[in-house]
């Protein structure tokens, strides 16, 4: 069932909002500095970006020896779809923001195929994304391009910054803290410690679907390269980067959002709707991003599809006065 609600920028019913790094009082940070545990960030960081990086030069290299099948390309354009959908609809919407709630059958399975995407474990991403909400484009954001921790950015710096560098550099985000609902909930901690088990599944799953359609091991070789390490190559740079880096620098902002979120329509279909970025900072708990009937808006239909069977409900969509309310005066 769906339903209209007063939309505003903080989810406090979900989650904490401490108006600074520290809660009120000063005592339980919302990061922490711990070296061990940045060093161990930085080396996971680096393997989870630098495989898919040299696995899509492989399969670049691969086809001086090998054609590019019909089949690579529905294994690539498939499971990206797939894993991105994921992170998208369960690991932001559902998981980060409650913008709707579901059966156990679909948050495990969009627990699982957000974990295949290998852009983090579920309660890290989810706590980690609530922080950024907390601190839009202000000091304590963890991948904002304007600033890094209290020192301003200049433009490449902020865009590598926001892109990439701070998967490699930043402080450990206090999921007991910002994550406390999802770590209290047992089906939840029990897919986040299988993480690496839903990244090996995504590698494996068009290894085998190529190896099978083929009969071949370099069909299935080929299957892995396209459909696992180029996939995830492509969803850390055009759904994860991108929505950290473009979506705060270029486009426009319809709405007062108090960050400096955009709205980019060129990178709609790639985020599977998430690019109308200054509408979701307008809205966090919003399950529908495209607010206008023609902005795209594929992870938005999924979720009313999924609502119109039955296998998810109390869809929190801003009702039109809402949306004219927090419009910007032109």
């Amino acid at each position: 069932m769906l339903y209209l609600y007063l939309g505003s920028t903080m989810e406090t019913d979900h989650f904490p909002a401490p108006s600074s790094k520290y809660l009120p009082g000063g005592k339980v940070r919302v990061t922490t500095a711990n070296a061990h545990l940045q060093a161990r960030y930085r080396s996971v960081g680096l393997v989870t970006l630098g495989i898919p990086a040299l696995g899509t030069l492989a399969a670049l290299g691969l086809l001086a020896f090998q054609p590019l099948r019909l089949l690579d390309v529905a294994l690539l354009l498939g499971m990206y779809v797939l894993t991105v959908f994921g992170l998208e609809v369960g690991y932001h919407r559902h998981f980060a923001h409650g913008a709707f709630k579901a059966s156990p059958p679909v948050r495990v399975t969009l627990a699982v195929l957000g974990g295949m995407a290998a852009s983090g474990p579920l309660i890290y991403w989810a706590a980690t994304h609530r922080l950024h909400h907390h601190f839009p484009d202000e000091p304590g954001d963890p991948h904002s391009p304007y600033l890094k921790a209290d020192r301003p950015l200049e433009r490449l710096p902020g865009l590598w910054h926001a892109h990439t560098g701070w998967m490699l550099d930043s402080e450990i985000t206090n999921c007991a803290l910002l994550a406390r609902d999802l770590l209290r909930d047992l089906n939840v901690s029990r897919l986040n410690r299988r993480y690496y088990l839903w990244v090996l599944l995504g590698l494996l799953l068009p290894a085998l679907v190529g190896g099978l359609a083929s009969a071949t091991w370099m069909g299935a070789l080929q299957g892995l390269l396209w459909g696992g390490m180029v996939r995830i190559f492509l969803v850390h740079q055009l759904y994860i980067g991108a929505l950290n880096s473009v979506c705060h620098l270029l486009g426009d902002r319809p709405f007062a959002t108090g960050d400096l979120s955009t709205n980019n329509a060129w990178l709609a279909l790639p985020t599977l709707g998430e690019s109308w970025h200054n509408n979701h900072h307008a809205f966090c708990s919003s399950a529908v991003t495209g607010l206008e009937w023609w902005q795209i808006d594929p992870s938005g239909w999924c979720i009313r599809l999924l609502a119109a069977v039955g296998l998810v409900w109390e869809v929190k969509i801003p009702n039109q006065a809402t949306i004219a309310a927090r419009r910007q005066v032109r």
